[in-house]
């Protein structure tokens, strides 16, 4: 197995700057964007896979911007900060992947802004009921901020943190290197031993917080690449999110259910997703 650890790199725009994992190759750029709340290292596995075939880019967007939860920072920002990020590195026409929030940026961005993806999958893509994106919710009665910013973010050694993960049953699925990683990479150690989320439960509250920036469903229509489109068989959210209407509405979209995967679907099965992303990519460079 190719055991290569990325490049940290950090791309410094005038505002901000991003963070990001770079795993370098001839191949053509392959940009891959996280779930909320989540951190770059988890694409790692299925970057790994991938990087015999491309030069893969893996920005962090979750502290690049300081917001108040009540405010949330707006998915079209992001999109607009995803297109500063890639503009600045000079990619262009890349491969794209996005999971939850990272498929609903990546969407606003290529519809949005010059940005033209020779191709997308998208994990479970954040498109809710067109009647969310008219109202206005506070934290309290968003169904997502509202988990999020109570979300117990300190434990007292990594035993702690194992226990708790196991018990859970939205880390019930994960692949055992997934959450070697989500530990490894996904927290800081305190001096006193304690670990600690990096991403704040505040800084995810605010990231749903800005979901209803924008309705995505009237410009999937706009969007010529391929695209994929993905659902977990045991997603969440596929109560309320029509994610096969969806690609039905990409004019070139294609659908596809992975059995025994949930929301989390990248974490879950990583190798049948490299698979899904490698396959789906073939013949389009």
């Amino acid at each position: 197995m190719n055991d290569k650890l990325p490049l940290i790199k950090t791309c410094a725009l005038q505002d901000f700057s991003i963070e990001y994992l770079h795993y370098p190759s001839d191949g053509p750029d392959l940009l891959m964007l996280h779930a909320t709340g989540f951190f770059p290292w988890l694409w790692h596995p299925i970057a790994r896979a991938l990087s015999d075939y491309y030069n893969i880019i893996v920005p962090y967007f979750c502290d690049h911007r300081d917001a108040d939860p009540e405010d949330g920072v707006l998915w079209s920002i992001l999109a607009e900060d995803l297109y500063k990020f890639c503009d600045s590195l000079d990619i262009k026409n890349p491969f794209a992947v996005g999971h939850s929030m990272g498929g609903a940026v990546l969407t606003l961005c290529a519809a949005l802004h010059d940005f033209n993806p020779k191709s997308m999958v998208l994990i479970e893509p954040i498109f809710l009921p067109p009647i969310v994106y008219t109202m206005k919710l506070t934290v309290e009665k968003h169904p997502l901020a509202s988990k999020s910013i109570n979300r117990r973010y300190e434990w007292d050694s990594e035993d702690d943190v194992y226990s708790y993960f196991k018990s859970k049953k939205l880390f019930s699925r994960w692949d055992s290197e997934m959450l070697d990683i989500y530990v490894k990479y996904g927290m800081s150690k305190e001096e006193n031993g304690k670990l600690k989320l990096l991403c704040h439960p505040r800084k995810e509250a605010a990231l749903f917080m800005g979901v209803n920036a924008i309705e995505p469903w009237p410009l999937l229509p706009t969007i010529e690449c391929p695209i994929l489109v993905v659902e977990g068989g045991f997603g969440e959210n596929r109560s309320y999110i029509d994610f096969k209407n969806a690609a039905s509405l990409f004019p070139n979209g294609t659908f596809c259910e992975v059995d025994g995967a949930g929301h989390l679907l990248p974490m879950e099965k990583p190798i049948v997703t490299s698979e899904l992303i490698k396959n789906f990519f073939v013949g389009r460079i």
